[in-house]
């Protein structure tokens, strides 16, 4: 048996030491509370996210081991180099974020629902509002066909999820995001949790501990706060080829 906090009437920076979070399953550590827009910022900058389903708590995790992209160095397979070089999408920022969120929340193929809830796609809309929350968009055309999604503190980015509507959507947006996070000064997108496609693209696994000092570190940097649709270049797919 599980026994967790939870955070239900507890102030919405009251989390528990990140490395008091269970070893199996790896990385969880509290139940309960909200998603309020101050609950949300202090996990984050705590080295905690949400991740729960419908009918679940919500449930706080901070895994022992943490994926993390150096934005400076995201590998660009020669195949995938090549594709980018004839290709004309164009990529925006904060111009469609409740769509990107929508389309991410998605179910994937085999899967039968998402841990992206209504609730959940209701708080992270708060935070984009309050320009805490940004999203990367590709379109081909007007058309939406990749995005990503997620958190910035300070100089931290804290991705939450992307989608493809077409083969190479995601991995478009991930790369146009990191390339202007490391001209922003961002040295680190924090992917969550490891797997093969962000192996492919030069992700690494980082200890908690570490992970927390350089959150703690990043997001006390100063940084504009709002909407990035000002802010954010004009890029095209191409532009991201090495």
């Amino acid at each position: 048996m599980i026994r967790l906090p939870f955070l239900d009437g507890a102030p919405p920076h009251a989390f528990p030491p990140v490395d008091t979070a269970q070893e199996v399953p790896d990385g969880l550590l509290a139940a309960g509370g909200d998603l309020s827009p101050e609950r949300l910022l202090a996990a984050y900058r705590r080295g905690i996210f949400p991740w729960y389903s419908d009918g679940q708590p919500i449930l706080w995790w901070s895994p022992s081991q943490r994926a993390v992209l150096d934005t400076a160095s995201v590998h660009v397979p020669r195949r995938f180099a090549r594709w980018l070089r004839g290709c004309d999408w164009r990529l925006r920022a904060d111009s469609a974020f409740a769509e990107v969120v929508r389309a991410c929340a998605e179910p994937r193929r085999g899967e039968a629902g998402t841990w992206i809830t209504a609730d959940m796609q209701e708080a992270y809309g708060r935070l984009h509002r309050l320009g805490h929350a940004h999203s990367v968009e590709v379109f081909a055309g007007e058309r939406l066909v990749g995005g990503i999604y997620g958190v910035a503190i300070g100089h931290m980015f804290f991705g939450e999820s992307m989608f493809s509507g077409e083969p190479n959507g995601s991995r478009v947006a991930l790369l146009g995001l990191a390339k202007v996070l490391c001209d922003w000064g961002f040295p680190l997108l924090d992917a969550q949790l490891e797997s093969p496609h962000l192996a492919r693209l030069g992700a690494r696994g980082v200890p908690r501990a570490l992970f927390c000092a350089e959150v703690a570190r990043l997001a006390d940097r100063e940084s504009p706060a709002g909407t990035w649709g000002g802010r954010f270049p004009a890029l095209a797919a191409r532009d991201l080829a090495p």
